[in-house]
């Protein structure tokens, strides 16, 4: 499969020294920005390309909306009409009948949105989904699949997960571009562990090129999404992308990734930074407290971004509160952090201290060892000993 970038070859060519390396060091950890229509708010193409950005995603349902997949089509693709160079994902719409359920009618044949911007009806199928994404161009298509929040229980959740393999092979027929574009399907199932099987073997015996796990980071327990990543990645092929939806918070991309997770995409780091909080080792910083006002230090004084580098907290404390450049410089230290992360997960994968970034990592952000009693569980299951950064017995706390 050809991709802009070359991302399938990373994770194909880390994954080498799989026979003789425990299984959470074969990942290339990659976080998506999300640039839902077409931009990643605040942020050049040329910026996102410096901080280390590699792959971008977009959202179909919007874009069909404005500017259109006909227009994009028509001006060469999504790439070009953004200028991004490297590897772009876009999803399927799918997510729109959890967030826009108000405007949503969900049947067999597709979703029907009543559209935010005039109104109008709006009939998407697992057909039309792939069709857009055929004009808008990415380099990775998502499947539509039928979409419920894991807070829900009932017959509606196994209801959406057979809906989701049936509307897969809906999408492999109307694929016209499976030579450029790697279709991606999406395990469904909420939190019920036979429901998520059956849709793993469902969608593994299609053979696609990616899988992504879907239906988490929407209220649910965090012990409930740690279980449901550790199950999935265990049944999904080693040797494909497995991407993790929605999910962008750093400590949440460690264990996903040690539970054998590939990919990640989250409004978090930018829409976090239009309030004011930056993303540091420890945690977050909130630059719009009265505390940061005469703070001469970098956001981080060990990021190497450009705005640690040339911004104090104080400058960027008077722009939080005042001027939108304020979350601007905010966005691109965010993002810095997220790509300086995947590339430290990823360096630590491949020289074989994976366990010991894990357990500094953790360390910075619990320096009492108060590690959170579903991260201990996530990783005695990944087989990473924390023990070291954890405080005596009781050694987590909830």
């Amino acid at each position: 499969m050809a991709l802009r970038f070359e991302v399938m070859g990373r994770f194909n060519r880390a994954r080498a020294a799989q026979l003789t390396l425990p299984h959470f060091v074969s990942q290339t950890p990659l976080f998506m920005p999300v640039g839902t229509q077409g931009t990643i708010k605040g942020l050049t193409t040329s910026q996102l390309e410096e901080i280390g950005a590699q792959i971008i995603l977009g959202n179909t349902y919007h874009l069909a909306l404005r500017p259109t997949s006909e227009l994009i089509d028509e001006l060469g693709g999504l790439h070009k009409f953004m200028n991004w160079p490297r590897a772009m994902l876009t999803d399927s719409g799918g997510f729109q009948m959890v967030s826009l359920l108000h405007l949503a009618d969900i049947t067999e044949k597709g979703v029907t949105f009543q559209s935010p911007v005039d109104g109008k009806p709006m009939l998407l199928t697992p057909e039309e989904s792939i069709q857009i994404q055929n004009r808008i161009g990415a380099d990775i298509i998502m499947a539509l699949d039928d979409v419920v929040k894991t807070t829900i229980t009932g017959p509606r959740i196994e209801e959406a997960m057979y809906r989701t393999l049936r509307w897969i092979d809906r999408c492999i027929a109307a694929h016209s571009r499976p030579h450029e574009q790697n279709l991606f399907g999406i395990v469904q199932g909420g939190l019920d562990p036979v429901l998520r099987d059956t849709c793993v073997k469902g969608l593994v015996d299609r053979n696609l090129p990616g899988y992504a796990i879907g239906g988490l980071a929407g209220g649910e327990d965090k012990d409930s999404f740690w279980r449901v990543v550790a199950q999935c990645t265990a049944s999904l092929p080693e040797n494909k992308p497995r991407y993790v939806m929605g999910v962008g918070y750093p400590l949440d991309i460690v264990v996903c990734s040690s539970l054998g997770a590939d990919m990640y995409d989250c409004v978090y780091p930018t829409r976090t930074a239009r309030f004011g909080t930056a993303l540091v080792p420890e945690g977050v910083l909130k630059l719009k407290q009265r505390a940061m006002a005469d703070d001469t230090r970098p956001i981080d004084p060990t990021c190497a971004c450009m705005v640690c580098k040339n911004y104090t907290r104080a400058y960027i404390h008077c722009l939080a509160t005042k001027d939108a450049m304020g979350s601007q410089l905010l966005s691109y230290h965010n993002l810095y952090y997220m790509m300086q992360l995947s590339r430290n997960l990823h360096s630590a994968i491949v020289e074989g201290r994976f366990p010991e970034f894990v357990c500094d990592f953790l360390q910075k952000m619990f320096p009492k060892g108060d590690v959170p009693e579903w991260v201990c569980n996530a990783m005695e299951v990944a087989g990473i000993d924390i023990s070291s950064c954890c405080a005596p017995f009781p050694s987590c706390k909830d």
